[in-house]
Order: structure tokens, then sequence, then C-alpha cells
């Protein structure tokens, strides 16, 4: 409509339009960011306030690269899954914008109807614009830890998870359902799927950003 800002309906467009539409279409998509680490990609999924962004974005100020910030597409592949990359930016509230992101960090216009920051790509926060195959998927708990712990899932809890966490346009599709569900079933019986939790201070995720790492590179866990 004619009072709508071209910044208003991008940021529609990638937040809500497109990644129902790619799901319309057969994609995997989901509430998860993703960054790339030692060639493959990580992926944290979470409900609304978990951290799942502020995550990423830690990673990508700190020498990593971001793959998606939020609605990452999966897709089958040779061996395994792989993450397709989504658009640079990363959308960040004002607390973590103040202990993640540099002063003078490219910015997409403000919004009137959201506090969050969109930031976008490049020197500050890296992005990583090739697919990378799926080497962990972690679903973030409560922040109730003091430490970073890894929980090992079932393919049938990592089902449930995936399932939680889905973009879906219609939910009364049953074809549509029927293949989706085939699709996150193949996904959730990879060995690759965590719970993590880690305690909610920007202070330490130097190092939880640590733990992934040596734990998503630990190919015994995954035995």
């Amino acid at each position: 409509v004619p009072d709508v800002s071209e910044a208003t309906s991008q940021h529609l467009y990638l937040n809500q339009v497109l990644p129902l539409v790619l799901s319309k279409l057969g994609k995997l998509v989901f509430h998860a960011s993703a960054v790339e680490v030692a060639g493959g990609a990580v992926a944290f999924a979470a409900e609304s306030g978990r951290g799942k962004s502020t995550l990423a974005a830690s990673f990508a100020v700190s020498g990593f690269r971001f793959l998606t910030d939020d609605g990452l597409v999966v897709e089958m592949a040779a061996q395994g899954f792989e993450v397709l990359p989504s658009h640079p930016s990363i959308r960040l509230w004002a607390d973590s914008e103040a202990a993640l992101i540099a002063p003078g960090t490219e910015t997409a216009p403000a919004l009137p109807f959201t506090p969050k920051s969109r930031f976008l790509a490049g020197e500050e926060i890296r992005f990583c614009d090739q697919p990378r195959p799926l080497r962990r998927g972690y679903f973030l708990g409560d922040g109730s830890t003091a430490r970073p712990v890894f929980q090992r899932l079932s393919p049938a809890e990592a089902l449930v998870e995936w399932v939680k966490h889905s973009f879906l346009l219609d939910v009364e599709e049953r074809p549509r359902l029927a293949s989706h569900f085939d699709q996150v079933a193949a996904l959730a019986n990879q060995p690759i799927h965590y719970r993590l939790d880690f305690p909610r201070r920007f202070e330490n995720l130097a190092q939880v950003r640590q733990a992934i790492v040596e734990h998503a590179c630990d190919e015994s866990v995954t035995a």
C-alpha cells in the first residue's frame, strides 16, 4: 500500500514471505541461524529470544562466517544435507548490538515496528555465500547452565525439534505435510543433533564459541 516504505516491504519479504514460499515449493526451511565452522555449517535452532542471532553474530565478528541469521534452508546432498546461504544480514536487539557490533557498521534502514537493527555483512560481519554441508544441528536451551552443555538427541527427539521450528504456510495441506515430514525425518536420522545450553552472558560468548567449535570438529561424537 502507498504508506508502506520500501525498507518495510523488503524486511517482510525476507523474513516472512520468502521462507514461506520456499517451504511451499518443497524446501526445508527452519527458524534457525547457521555459521561456517571448519568448512561445514553449524545450525542453531531456538525459540525467539534464546540467542540464535546473537550466537551467529558473535561468530561472524570473530573470524568465522555466517550463512543465515534466520530462515535456515536445508537441502539433501550427495552425503547428508547442506545449508544454503541466505540474505547477508543479521538482525539484533540493542544489547547484542552494543556487545558485538563495531561502531559504524553498515545497517539497513530502521523500521518503525521493531526495535531490532539489521546489520549488513562486510568486513566487520563476515558472510559465507556458498552452500556448506551441515555438520551439526544445535537446539538451544533456556540458559540455565553455568557452562556449555551438549546433550545428544535421538532421531525421534531431533524430528520433534525440527518440526517445532519449521516454516509452514498451510498446516492442513496434507501432501505437502507428508513430504515435509519425510524430508525432516531423513534429516533427523543424521547423527549430528544435540541440545545445547549455555549461560546467556555476553562475557561468556568466547568460551561458548570455543566449546562449539571443539564439539563440531570432534568426529568421535557422531561415530
